[in-house]
């Protein structure tokens, strides 16, 4: 009966952010709002040129409340563009980000006819001053390209084929100034009064290009060797045209072809998107995001190519291929065959998920993005307890520079805002982490006890107190300890240690190098990748892995699990706290 519940009402940021996202054949009211702003530009214009003409008083009053209506609406269109950017890409998120949307092609085009009109209301302006601001509106018409498939072809065109434009553009300047330089020695005897520096014959070639309109250039050569000159600027001035016409028609068939391709690759994302509905996971009862789909299984089932699964994970955020043989154990070198997978994963920041649930416990996972499986297990655990999640999902997996573990945060690309998040959700009173990894991989033993907990000692220190530990708190470390330890043994036959096995004691460990509350208290807990990944009671175990955190941490019930996770969708969409903040 509760799958039957309606989705979650999408947020209003979200809602603008796909009514102004420039595509046409979205649903029915985001397509009125697309052809409503194509309507405004268009008047606009209209108005621009109309007012160009000795008009009637009358009709010129007309013009000017037209000139004032279209600049509310595109001061109140910009703004809200502005607004919901970082929803279009979170790199634009925050006041930095958005004057980085600012500076856009289209954001400068944006500001640019829009905004610099009300200066005439903020400082007196002279006349030239107050008639140069408002043919800024003029620019204003090239927002039509948003919607126009040929203006974005012809800017795919020059942008794809730009370094080829500025080479050939370069030579034959440097061909010309070669030339120019030869004619004046050979014109300097004939016409010393004309030819009186090498500047005069740089002019006279570059002139000849663009046919000389103001004849500021009208000192042609008499010499014999000179018109030969002159006749060799004749063909580079046809070269000049030809070139970097032919460069730019080879560019815009790439840019037709790559626009077909692209077309046909978000299909198969589409469709690869599509590959990861929810399924019922029996033991907790909720609709679940599958944690993998092999590439076997997705060509099984989507019929795909093992390129157009590559191509479509690449074009679709939130995805990544990974290989599950490093999940498994290995003895005595023995090898494990590759097994190459589709991962599917949260995201709503730069460098990977931050949720911000005003809990006193955050999940910290620092490794999702190496790590297959850890990433679904984190974010379902952190969504049953209803705490804090942040992840490390984004970036360059070869040479893999780890947020766990580094010397300096300089050192490691996107970890600043990473650790900017970090430190505000620390700043709760009475805050506590829980740093998410794995263990018994193929590069570790398997080893005894399937959890191990560690609070900042070495290998073998039992101690649950102490100035170098991570935990203040140690009566509720130990109540949590002993709380998770009697549920597992109970619902899952599963064993714990306390650092047994693994060193945390390390001084490059982000916990000691990140200056966080002092007052906080975290816990590193690696988790079996068996128990992990491939065990069917993963998410019973994710289960009561936060039922103990909020018994013995929180002093509380274990929360009602959330409307949205008995809804049957795809993939993480309908989950509103991935909505960026």
């Amino acid at each position: 009966m509760s799958e039957n519940k309606p989705e979650p009402e999408e947020p209003l940021k979200m809602k603008l952010a796909r009514a102004l996202d420039d595509n046409l054949h979205t649903r029915q009211w985001h397509n009125i709002v697309d052809w409503l702003i194509i309507a405004m530009i268009l008047i606009s214009t209209t108005e621009i040129f109309l007012s160009t003409f000795d008009l009637d008083p009358k009709l010129r009053r007309i013009l000017f409340w037209v000139d004032i209506a279209t600049l509310v609406f595109f001061t109140v269109e910009v703004c809200l563009r502005i607004w919901v950017a970082p929803i279009i890409n979170p790199k634009f998120k925050g006041w930095r980000g958005r004057l980085r949307y600012c500076f856009t092609f289209y954001g400068a085009i944006d500001v640019i006819s829009t905004f610099p009109f009300y200066l005439q209301w903020i400082f007196p302006l002279p006349v030239m001053a107050f008639k140069a601001l408002r043919t800024t509106r003029v620019v204003r018409t090239f927002r039509i390209g948003r919607y126009t498939k040929s203006f974005n072809l012809l800017t795919d065109a020059i942008k794809e084929k730009r370094h080829e434009l500025i080479v050939s553009m370069q030579f034959l300047i440097v061909i010309t100034v070669i030339l120019s330089l030869i004619l004046f020695f050979a014109e300097h005897d004939a016409q010393p009064d004309v030819y009186d520096n090498g500047a005069v014959s740089v002019v006279w070639a570059f002139a000849q290009y663009i046919g000389d309109p103001g004849q500021f250039a009208d000192t042609p050569p008499v010499t014999a060797f000179g018109r030969v000159i002159a006749c060799i600027v004749g063909l580079l001035g046809i070269a000049i045209v030809a070139v970097p016409t032919g460069i730019i028609g080879a560019g815009f068939t790439e840019a037709i072809e790559n626009r077909n391709h692209d077309a046909e690759v978000k299909n198969d994302a589409d469709r690869l998107r599509n590959g990861f509905e929810r399924k019922l996971d029996r033991p907790t009862g909720i609709q679940v995001v599958p944690p993998f789909r092999s590439v076997d299984d997705l060509k099984a089932h989507l019929n795909m190519k093992s390129d157009n699964i590559s191509e479509a994970v690449s074009y679709e955020p939130g995805f990544r291929i990974v290989n599950l043989a490093v999940t498994v154990p290995t003895d005595d070198g023995e090898y494990v065959a590759d097994r190459i997978a589709v991962e599917h994963y949260p995201r709503n920041t730069s460098y990977g998920c931050c949720i911000d649930r005003d809990s006193r416990i955050t999940i910290i996972a620092p490794s999702n993005m190496v790590d297959p499986g850890l990433s679904h297990f984190c974010f379902y655990l952190a969504y049953f307890g209803q705490f804090n999640y942040i992840s490390r999902e984004i970036g360059e997996r070869a040479p893999y520079k780890s947020y766990y573990a580094f010397n300096s945060e300089d050192d490691v690309e996107g970890i600043k805002e990473y650790a900017a998040d970090l430190k505000r959700l620390m700043a709760k009173d009475g805050a506590w982490t829980l740093t998410v990894l794995v263990a018994s991989g193929a590069l570790d033993p398997p080893y005894p006890t399937n959890i191990h907990l560690s609070i900042g000692g070495k290998k073998g220190d039992t101690r649950t107190s102490g100035e170098d530990l991570f935990v203040k708190d140690s009566s509720t470390y130990e109540a949590f300890y002993n709380t998770l330890e009697k549920t597992l043994a109970s619902d899952l036959n599963l064993t714990l240690d306390h650092q047994q096995f693994h060193n945390s004691h390390s001084p490059n460990n982000f916990l000691r190098k990140l200056s966080l509350t002092e007052q906080a208290n975290h816990i590193i807990m690696r988790i079996e990748w068996k128990q992990l990944l491939w065990s069917q009671k993963r998410l019973k175990l994710a289960r009561d892995i936060a039922e103990s955190l909020c018994s013995a941490i929180l002093d509380v019930p274990l929360p009602p699990i959330a409307p949205e996770l008995k809804v049957k969708a795809i993939g993480y969409e309908g989950y509103e706290c991935l909505s960026p903040q």
